[in-house]
Parts: C-alpha cells; structure tokens; sequence
C-alpha cells in the first residue's frame, strides 16, 4: 500500500516515464488510500460480484466487501451513469513557475501539477464511463477535444497533455466564455488555472457556466512560494508573461504581498461560493488525492 500510496505525492509522479503510467499510478493510489465507496447512491442496477483483476475498471470495486474482507472484488451492472465533463486547462506562461526545493532542485511547475491532476481526472472518469474533453488556452484557445468515453479518447488526452508547452499570455475569461457558448448539454467543468488575470472578468465567465446550469469546478493551482513570498535574500523577479524585470528585497514586501494574495484567494472563494461553483485550492506540494476527492464528491452530488 504505501509504495502505491507514494505516488500521489506530486515529485514521486514526475519522476515516472510517461502521462499514461502517471494517470495510472495517480488513480491506483488513489483507490488504495480510499476507505469507503464515493459512488454511494448511483443509479445502477447490480448485478453480481467477481474477485477484481488487473485492469478492470476501478469504479466497479465494491467498497463495503472490501471493507469485510480486505480483498477487491468487482460489481458488475446491467446499466451505466454517463456524465459529460470538460477538463480546462490554462497553459500559459504564468502556469510556468517552479520554486526551489533546495539548491539545484525545484518542485514541479503548475503546469506540470496541473497536466498530471488533468490526466488522473480524465482516467478516473472513463473508468467510470463518463465522457471526458479536454480544452487548452493561453491567450486563445489551442486545444479542444469534444467528451468521449473511450480508451482511444483516453489516449488521444494523455498524447495532448504530454506534449503541453506554455509560452503565451493568459487570457482566461475570453477562453471560458467561448467554451460555456459551445456546450450546448448540461455538464461538469473543471478549471485548472493559477487563476492569475482579472477576477472580475474571470469571474463573469464562471457565471456564464452556471447561467447555462453547467456544473462547475474551479481547482486553482499555485506554487508555495507564490502563497508565502518567502524569499531569504534579494531578488531579480521576471515577470513570465511579460518578461518585465524588477529587483527588490522580498522581505520588505512579504507583509503586504501576503494580504494582497490573500484577498485574491478569497474573493475567487467568496465568489464561487455565492454562485455555488466549488472552489479547491491547491499548491504543486498538494498531493493528487485531494483534487480526485474533490471530483469525486462532485460526481456525487450530481449523479
């Protein structure tokens, strides 16, 4: 258990060969740490139980047996939920950003957090036989992938999300207003962005979602460093999507950096909340269960 439970550990995933085996290895972990089932209350119809086997669909694992016989059997069903979802994922230069661990090494950037959190969710929710897609944006839109619920869709997503680079300015509101024009069924949205452009027209656009009755998910993803501002010594700080440069000392401005961040945090909190849009906060240190929980809560709740 613990070797599987390792990987949901942000560094252990990035050391691993490709997004398939990170996706893989995320979600296994993931259903190893679980104690209980999340898909209490579905609407499907059991039909039988089977011991599980490798590479059965992880959303068949019956919870309470295991729970009685620490042993993973199967339930089988006659009928399947199918939930359409959208996976956002900004890719801007911003998302770039990696602070050091120790000298000579550093934690995996937001982009990387985010590209494995997307591919873990896209694994999950085709287990589950959901239809997943999959859109990409910096300053336009780059990428976007209608939901399917297929291995060849599932593939077709990793191959995306490996091959993500981040180079342009972001522009969030204008990419999320065209998906929300688009979606034409009533579905599940789920944001991975650090969320840094114009609250207020960022926030407009989550509202376009939910006038549109999507259900929606905003994960903001940060770096430690960018929460805290915790530098020791003075820096040169370049701006990645600009390249503007300015040199200060970061303690004197550690005080004010603190609470200005932390009034942007919060009015994307408050905001969501009020428009009842989940909020999760997370930081490239945050291991991979706390977003697949989250989702799965949601999954939940809308059925």
């Amino acid at each position: 258990m613990i070797q599987q439970l390792k990987y949901l550990q942000p560094e252990a995933v990035s050391k691993l060969a490709n997004m398939e085996l990170r996706a893989r290895l995320v979600v296994e972990g993931f259903i190893t740490g679980l104690h209980k089932s999340p898909y209490h209350g579905f609407s499907v119809e059991f039909a039988e139980h089977r011991q599980y086997m490798p590479g059965d669909e992880i959303r068949r694992i019956d919870w309470r047996a295991y729970g009685k016989t620490d042993k993973f059997f199967i339930k089988q069903f006659e009928e399947e939920t199918n939930l359409k979802s959208y996976i956002v994922l900004d890719t801007s230069a911003s998302m770039r950003f990696a602070s050091e661990l120790k000298k000579n090494e550093r934690r995996i950037s937001k982009i990387e957090y985010a590209s494995y959190l997307a591919a873990a969710l896209s694994y999950l929710m085709i287990q589950q036989r959901d239809a997943v897609g999959l859109m990409l944006y910096d300053s336009d839109v780059r990428t976007i992938i209608p939901p399917h619920a297929t291995k060849a869709q599932l593939l077709r997503l990793l191959t995306e999300l490996e091959k993500i680079t981040s180079t342009e300015k972001t522009n969030s509101a204008g990419a999320l207003h065209l998906l929300a024009e688009r979606l034409t069924r009533r579905g599940l949205v789920i944001i991975l962005s650090d969320l840094f452009d114009n609250p207020e027209s960022v926030i407009a656009a989550l509202k376009h979602f939910r006038h549109n009755n999507h259900e929606v998910i905003v994960m903001q993803i940060l770096d430690p460093l960018e929460r805290t501002f915790a530098f020791g010594t003075d820096a040169n700080f370049k701006d990645l999507e600009t390249n503007e440069i300015m040199m200060t000392q970061p303690f004197h401005l550690q005080k004010s950096y603190r609470e200005a961040m932390r009034k942007f945090i919060d009015r994307y909190k408050r905001e969501c909340r009020e428009n009842l849009i989940d909020y999760v906060l997370l930081d490239t240190a945050t291991s991979f269960d706390v977003g697949l929980l989250n989702y799965l809560n949601k999954r939940e709740r809308i059925g």
